[in-house]
């Protein structure tokens, strides 16, 4: 079995074991061997890392064995330089929220844990997936865990939240599953890199691309289809807030790199001011809308969106600077948008309140935790030496090469970010304390100290030093852009 399979089934299976045989008197066990298929996964990615071979763009890791023979569809891995840093970072995020449900979850903690590890390893399958159905089947598997995580361990209306999450994204995957089966009559294959090379006319192209941006646009989310993930991260547990802020959101993202943009390269051109101007108004509307919010979940899920804006706004713009840079937003908003939903998760533990009014003057209760918060809310407003910062200015610098007053508007997005970012922290945090609740809260212990240390380190080593990330990057980005700039007409 190859390091991708691994990767992908080691979660998968630690999760069916603890689905089947865990139960709740065993809550502690399930816990730890929760945690160890977590780290097991982890471990599991790292030689992809030490054995990647810069400098080509090629795919590796390739596994490819038949699967259905008849109709040609095969069980076909491999990562590259664009798809390569999902593997590790689902897996690392999976170890973060395993741990930092420990003590949250006490009613069916098999079913909890077991639930995030498969989702784990299907995510990790829909980055390494080269076939079509392949990869569709992994993508719309995703819902299932994350329906019942919702549905069962949510907030008061999570049956709404949870079906309103199914229903949009299932919906703009069923147009996409059409232009998959149309690919394959025209090519006589499901594998992906033989679409890249498929002659099309303008008309499929157009109506290819519509169909995947149903499906991806829903997922990113772009506006205006983003109306789900706010009631999702309001209603979610802290562990679902956080998976699907770091690595779901993803999932969209990468599908435009790897089908909208190569399949259809003169459609992304032509309906590129459409994505542009979406995502403009994401990074800017929905940045407005993020100040008034009065729930700090709901305020850092429209803050999800306005980052997820500058990611396809960096797609878009077709320039190696723009591409790279909304890769390393991703990567970022995968560290730091996870760790805003955790810490936002401490405090709810604690009070059972999301409401930013319930706060105020968390700063003298709990010093050390007050100063996680502050790095995370520094990395959410883009603060130079943070992940953060990384992927916004290249996007910026991209959009400005593209375009000066795209790449103006864009650069709103910072003076946005710090505006609703800083003014919940002022008003959670500083002053003096404003309740009994919080005057009663004690200050993270080691568990806690050990999660947001852990994420605190990944966001500086990422803000500090990005040459890792992008060199990795640079010859998939290359060829890509080499690619969507040759005509198929």
């Amino acid at each position: 079995m190859g390091l991708l399979s691994l990767a992908i089934w080691t979660p998968i299976v630690f999760g069916t074991v603890l689905l089947a045989f865990g139960k709740q008197e065993q809550a502690k066990m399930v816990r730890w061997i929760a945690l160890v298929g977590a780290l097991i996964g982890l471990l599991v990615t790292l030689p992809l890392y030490t054995g990647f071979q810069l400098g080509t763009s090629a795919m590796q890791f390739v596994e490819k064995a038949s699967w259905i023979p008849r109709f040609g569809i095969n069980y076909y891995l491999g990562v590259d330089g664009i798809s390569f840093w999902f593997v590790p970072l689902t897996a690392f995020i999976t170890v973060i929220v395993v741990l930092a449900s420990w003590e949250s979850i006490t009613e069916r903690v098999n079913q909890y844990m077991g639930a995030f590890l498969i989702l784990s390893g299907l995510m990790i399958g829909v980055f390494s997936a080269l076939d079509g159905l392949l990869f569709y089947v992994f993508f719309e598997a995703t819902l299932i865990p994350m329906y019942l995580i919702i549905g069962i361990w949510g907030g008061p209306n999570r049956i709404y939240a949870a079906f309103k999450f199914f229903l949009y994204t299932l919906m703009g995957s069923l147009l996409t599953l059409i232009a998959l089966l149309y690919l394959y009559t025209k090519a006589g294959s499901f594998e992906i890199l033989a679409w890249h090379q498929l002659p099309l006319t303008m008309t499929e192209q157009t109506l290819i691309f519509f169909a995947f941006f149903a499906a991806f646009a829903v997922k990113v989310p772009m506006f205006p289809v983003h109306t789900w993930l706010p009631d999702v991260h309001v209603e979610a547990p802290t562990g679902g807030s956080a998976v699907l802020a770091a690595i779901m959101l993803k999932l969209g993202a990468y599908g435009f790199l790897r089908f909208s943009m190569p399949i259809a390269p003169d459609a992304s051109h032509e309906w590129a001011w459409l994505i542009i101007a979406l995502s403009l108004i994401a990074v800017i509307y929905v940045g407005l809308v993020a100040i008034v919010q009065k729930d700090m979940k709901k305020l850092v899920a429209y803050s999800s969106v306005a980052h997820m804006g500058f990611v396809t706004l960096g797609f878009f713009i077709f320039n190696d600077i723009g591409v790279m840079g909304g890769l390393m937003q991703m990567i970022a908003h995968g560290f730091v948008s996870g760790a805003m939903f955790l810490c936002i998760g401490v405090l709810y533990d604690r009070v059972h309140s999301r409401d930013i009014a319930a706060y105020g003057g968390v700063v003298n209760t709990m010093p050390k935790f007050a100063a996680f918060a502050l790095l995370f809310a520094m990395a959410n407003c883009g603060l130079p030496g943070t992940a953060g910062f990384i992927g916004e200015w290249m996007v910026i610098l991209g959009a400005t090469k593209f375009n000066f007053w795209i790449g103006v508007l864009s650069a709103t997005a910072l003076i946005l970010g710090a505006a609703y970012t800083l003014w919940m922290y002022k008003r959670v945090y500083f002053g003096p304390v404003t309740n009994d609740h919080v005057r009663e809260l004690k200050d993270i212990g080691c568990r806690e100290f050990l999660i947001l240390g852990i994420l605190a380190a990944a966001v500086l080593i990422m803000g500090v030093y990005p040459a890792p990330f992008t060199d990795v990057m640079g010859a998939s980005v290359a060829d890509l852009l080499k690619h969507v700039a040759a005509s198929k007409l």
